[in-house]
């Protein structure tokens, strides 16, 4: 799977499974902020990542993830 696939498919769940608004999604979006999420929604953002690209994810991932291009990059990162 190539970044862009990944980008299309965190996108879609994003926006499906989180409701997140389509115009805030730019790869330099704030996880916790911009996007809304909080800590509940991290819980479920582990989940859906494992459905959706088959890894899982730990507390300790999220180290230094920020931002949208941050979970990106984690996911391809994981997944590689």
């Amino acid at each position: 799977m190539n970044k862009e696939e990944i980008v299309e498919k965190v996108n879609f769940f994003l926006v499906d499974e989180f409701e997140v608004e389509e115009d805030d999604m730019s790869p330099d979006a704030n996880l916790k902020e911009t996007l809304e999420l909080d800590s509940l929604d991290f819980v479920d953002l582990v989940v859906a990542v494992e459905s959706n690209f088959g890894t899982k994810l730990i507390g300790e991932d999220f180290n230094g993830v920020e931002t949208l291009q941050d979970f990106y990059d984690l996911i391809e990162r994981k997944i590689s």
